[in-house]
């Protein structure tokens, strides 16, 4: 087990090719989310287009996708901790770019499911390389700072997604945003293997967290589900994200048509407040585990917890919001406090295992949180909905995103158990220590 680095340690600066391969997987992060959230932006005409209920629509953009983008990433994890990260990205940005123009040419409902899901399939191999490549270009100190600017792609793609999309479906069709996005990834994967050179493992780290032992599959596996704390990390985060898919893949559905907004207000308000509010909730977030976490582990999980108990509050002026500028005021409080988990768990799990083990143990960890939040998040809201619908209410997806109340409780929960967990952690440690 590795331990946070010390208070009295002052972590090295970065080098410029660091920043620049920062650069760069943020760019194909940015890429990765924009293809993820094209549906749920364009849920509508999508929808009206393919003749799709809320339910069918959920299932696509939770279920089916999350069953290829949590499973798959367990394998390509592992061949990415026994080869080139880098060209693993760049082989993952191509699949799922590729997947993303077939998105564009579907005219049934099975066509476009067989495509999304193929989408999961490719970015299955986006995330876990990145952060490994990542935490072994930044110090430990720095990580937390360097994976929240990452993570940053998470806003800018959605942003992007939102303001493009939107524009472009409204101007020819959705198709059309599918297929010129597609494209794009496309040439993103010649930058993927000029500029994202593959680091030494561990080489940041200090000696005793490197061996030059190599860790096989189940060895890996049973390192990451024997720790309650990287466990705890998982759920909370998966509970969380049960929130922020279950409410970002119906967002604008919600808004068009319970709050009355328009396509081309979507493109232009929605996409400012997801690329302005929450970029910054995960900048400060980032910047906030580094400096908290120099004093006390539990910081890992208080962050989450705190952040979540003040959001719950805005989010439920949210949704009884009488018009779409006043629910758009209360969903930014949200978006830039319902982020703060990501960076603390993500810079958890990167900084208590060994080099030789973060690919993998980044990807058992956004299995057990994308199956849990992005598989059953949209599918529960989706189905929600239906089912109100059905009853005659007007308001049935207002009803379905109320019924994630519990799992904000629920995340709560599991972060304030974290952080309880990690000071026993430290106590024992010290006693050791002495």
């Amino acid at each position: 087990m590795l331990t946070s680095v010390s208070s009295n340690v002052q972590p090295q600066s970065p080098s410029r090719r660091a920043w620049a391969v920062l650069a760069m997987l943020t760019i194909v992060y940015v890429l990765n989310f924009l293809c993820r959230q094209l549906p749920a932006i364009l849920a509508k005409p999508i929808e009206d287009s393919l003749h799709l209920t809320d339910g069918q629509f959920g299932m696509i953009s939770g279920f089916y996708f999350a069953i290829f983008y949590t499973f798959i990433s367990i394998p390509v994890g592992y061949i990415a901790d026994k080869s080139s990260r880098s060209k693993v990205l760049a082989c993952a940005c191509a699949i799922w770019s590729g997947a993303t123009m077939a998105c564009g040419f579907a005219v049934s409902y099975l066509q476009f499911a067989l495509s999304y899901m193929a989408v999961g399939f490719g970015e299955a191999g986006g995330v876990p390389p990145s952060y490994a490549i990542i935490s072994d270009y930044f110090p430990p100190g720095r990580r937390g700072t360097a994976l929240g600017l990452y993570n940053l792609g998470l806003p800018i793609g959605a942003a992007l997604a939102i303001a493009f999309g939107a524009s472009i479906a409204s101007a020819f069709s959705w198709q059309m945003a599918f297929r010129g996005l597609g494209a794009v990834g496309i040439l993103a994967v010649i930058g993927i293997l000029l500029v994202v050179k593959e680091p030494k493992r561990g080489g940041l780290d200090p000696a005793s967290a490197q061996s030059a032992k190599k860790s096989g599959f189940l060895e890996t596996l049973k390192t990451f589900f024997s720790r309650r704390a990287l466990v705890l990390a998982a759920l909370g985060g998966g509970a969380t994200q049960m929130i922020t898919y279950g409410v970002g893949n119906f967002t604008v559905l919600f808004l068009m048509r319970e709050k009355g907004m328009t396509l081309n207000e979507v493109a232009l308000w929605y996409a400012l407040v997801v690329g302005i509010v929450m970029s910054l909730g995960l900048f400060v977030s980032g910047r906030s585990v580094d400096h908290f976490t120099r004093r006390s582990k539990r910081a890992y999980g208080l962050v989450g917890a705190i952040s979540l108990s003040i959001s719950l509050p805005f989010y439920i002026g949210f949704l009884w919001s009488p018009g779409w500028p006043v629910a758009l005021g209360f969903l930014s409080a949200c978006m830039f406090l319902n982020f703060f988990y990501l960076p603390a768990v993500v810079t958890l799990v990167q900084q208590e295992v060994r080099p030789d083990q973060r690919v993998m143990s980044g990807a058992l960890l956004l299995m057990v949180m994308n199956f849990i939040g992005l598989g059953l998040g949209p599918t529960f809201v989706g189905a929600v909905s239906d089912h109100f619908r059905a009853a005659a209410f007007h308001n049935s997806l207002q009803i379905a995103l109320f019924a994630l109340v519990p799992c904000y409780v629920l995340a709560i929960v599991l972060f304030f158990w974290l952080s309880r967990v990690l000071r026993r952690e430290s106590r024992t440690v010290g006693e050791t220590v002495a």
